[in-house]
């Protein structure tokens, strides 16, 4: 891999030596030699708003505040007009309540659901789509010197994508910066910590470039569009209905964003190429068999 991101722009950097995140398992190889393997622990995590219960999340557990409150944001469950009052997490039953100073909208129509960590069943409210009806993206300057930068500078920090493999990580970026990485079993899991960071800090969202590591799906061009950031971009490939969305709402969707190549399917006229493709090196290899996986 080489020499690795220096973090101290972080403002909060991935721990992939947690102990509490991740944990070693012996087994066996394809030649049947003895082997230890990483791999990602996943906790539930049921969220309530006020007495409502809405859902149970697989997760691997750390932020469950920035987690709750992202997940509510993005689901349009808390308005920008609502007052959070409380944040109470109770580690040992594995429950967090967000506290409102008035009930909210949501809480007497909607029933139980249960969100896994598999990829594809990320859980989408209908209320997600009628939430972006008044959303209006700002017209924001991206500079294609930024995203090699930025490529390098993500695919050199130590992570538990890095570490485990079974893992999505999404970073909140200004310009060639990255400012906030997340990492979950499920990218909507690390998007949703991204918004609740940036709720918790009242981060403005106009100037921001959302970088993950997963497809780009529907549910994170929905996410991406309710936080108001501009631009989403992607080591992994799209889907057809995810373009569609980018498209109406006018949101610069990036993918295969590896080494000197990158796709761009929506919001090209934000792109300013000001860098020579032909100056930007090639992934490493092992970034390549881990880009793989992405798909």
């Amino acid at each position: 891999m080489g020499k690795t991101t220096d973090l101290s722009n972080y403002l909060i950097a991935p721990t992939p030596d947690n102990a509490r995140l991740s944990r070693m398992v012996k087994g066996s190889d394809h030649n049947g030699a003895p082997i230890s393997a990483a791999v990602v622990e996943e906790r539930p995590l049921t969220i309530y708003l006020n007495s409502q219960e809405i859902v149970t999340a697989m997760t691997i557990g750390d932020y469950p505040d920035y987690l709750a409150l992202g997940f509510l944001r993005n689901q349009g469950m808390l308005s920008p007009e609502d007052t959070v009052t409380a944040v109470d997490y109770d580690e040992e039953i594995e429950t967090i309540v967000i506290r409102t100073a008035h009930k909210t909208d949501f809480e007497d129509k909607l029933k139980k659901k249960t969100r896994t960590s598999g990829c594809a069943v990320g859980t989408v409210f209908g209320d997600m789509m009628e939430g972006l009806e008044g959303v209006t993206l700002p017209s924001a300057e991206l500079r294609t010197s930024w995203l090699y930068a930025l490529a390098d500078k993500i695919n050199r920090t130590p992570s538990l994508y890095l570490k485990t493999g079974a893992i999505h990580g999404t970073v909140l970026c200004q310009k060639d910066v990255p400012l906030v990485y997340m990492e979950d079993v499920g990218r909507h899991n690390a998007v949703d910590k991204v918004a609740g960071w940036m709720l918790s800090e009242k981060v403005g969202a106009g100037d921001k470039i959302l970088y993950t590591t997963g497809r780009l799906t529907s549910e994170m061009v929905i996410k991406t569009a309710m936080m108001g950031i501009p631009v989403l971009v992607s080591r992994s490939g799209f889907t057809a209905w995810g373009v569609e969305i980018a498209q109406q709402l006018g949101l610069t969707l990036i993918g295969r964003m590896r080494g000197r190549r990158f796709i761009c399917l929506s919001g090209e006229d934000r792109l300013v190429r000001d860098a020579d493709p032909d100056s930007i090196g090639e992934e490493s290899r092992k970034m390549r068999r881990q880009g793989a996986r992405d798909d």
